[in-house]
């Protein structure tokens, strides 16, 4: 199935079938980058470094000066979609987050481009290249520049520097126990990504998958003003468990989950039958011993909840007397599935599952 986009004339290139992986689901395993990560040399003398490495957060923010600091981040992947313009969105949409899950406004991007240029033509190539770019066109900021090599396997993504207040910064170190979980955007996009591998997507999944993967979290740049925020950080590989247990190790606090967050149109169905992907295994044998579960919880919501999320959604830890502003704000600018999924509380770094 090919996507209605603005390089529909090309000839059809099923770009899944060059990579082993897609999406965020290339993501290595947590508890594999943890082991690559183990002894990297400390930060803590630069003393302008806000955030670096020691939290697992979304980006790194070095203080600039009293009213401004920078927010850096580079984020790419192979294509969890054949359409090489829907390609090029989504893979924008989810490095553009990350800056936005930090609290701050994106100020310009630069492409990182690996192609297989003997299997793909160039008009492809471009096509990839005119999705990310229009992304980043809707974020108001240019591709300024970037890098090519030619690869084995077919990789797009960004490097994206935004700005932020030094005093609004958000993390996901500074949850408070008694904090309210809110998700701004619905889970499944890696069961959809995976019924469409194996040709078991409908349109209706597909129209899902695209309009969740390519919608801005630009709502963050908006949390860092509101005295409730604590905490946020974006949903990706790692699924809302993982994620969510970033926060408790951040925090060094636990958190209680709901077994039934919300979910895109036709995932319920689709995880019923069994689809998922190999990145959900992955994710859960990582940290399935930081998890508790209840005896009885089927395995297909557990799938859904390792799921590992493209472009997902943020993950705002927030003040119970905020929550229903913090509600109204992101529904109004368009995250209509946006939902309180859990709570903070004090305990160990854990999450548990209701």
């Amino acid at each position: 199935m090919t996507a209605i986009s603005p390089n529909a004339t090309l000839e059809p290139v099923r770009l899944t079938s060059l990579a082993h992986g897609g999406g965020c689901g290339c993501k290595l395993a947590p508890a594999v980058l943890q082991d690559i990560l183990k002894g990297m040399p400390a930060t803590a003398a630069f003393s302008n470094l806000m955030v670096g490495t020691d939290t697992s957060d979304d980006a790194a923010v070095w203080r600039l000066n009293d009213t401004q600091a920078l927010v850096a981040t580079t984020d790419f992947f192979m294509p969890v979609v054949d359409d090489p313009f829907d390609f090029g969105r989504i893979a924008a949409t989810n490095a553009l987050s990350d800056v936005y899950a930090m609290g701050g406004a994106p100020m310009l991007a630069l492409a990182i481009v690996g192609m297989p240029i003997d299997k793909l033509p160039p008009a492809v190539i471009r096509a990839i290249l005119e999705g990310g770019a229009s992304v980043c066109a809707a974020a108001g900021i240019p591709v300024a520049g970037g890098h090519s090599i030619d690869s084995v396997e077919p990789i797009y993504g960004l490097v994206a520097l935004g700005l932020v207040h030094p005093d609004r910064v958000l993390t996901n170190r500074t949850a408070k126990a008694g904090d309210v979980l809110i998700l701004t955007k619905a889970l499944g996009v890696g069961v959809l990504s995976a019924a469409f591998k194996q040709e078991r997507l409908d349109d209706a999944g597909y129209a899902a998958l695209i309009a969740s993967t390519t919608q801005l979290n630009a709502v963050g740049r908006e949390l860092g003003a509101i005295e409730g925020v604590h905490a946020v950080t974006d949903v990706t590989g790692f699924g809302l468990l993982g994620h969510t247990l970033e926060l408790c190790r951040g925090s060094g606090l636990s958190a209680d989950l709901g077994a039934d967050p919300p979910l895109l149109a036709g995932v319920e169905a689709l995880a019923r039958a069994g689809i998922r992907t190999g990145a959900s295994t992955r994710n859960w044998a990582s940290y399935g011993a930081d998890v508790r579960l209840p005896p009885d919880l089927a395995d297909w919501r557990r799938d859904l909840l390792t799921d590992p999320q493209t472009s997902g959604g943020l993950l705002i830890a927030a003040a119970p007397d905020a929550a229903d502003t913090i509600l109204a704000l992101v529904r109004e600018r368009g995250f209509g599935a946006a939902a309180t999924v859990g709570r903070m509380a004090a305990g160990p770094a854990e999450v548990r599952v209701a």
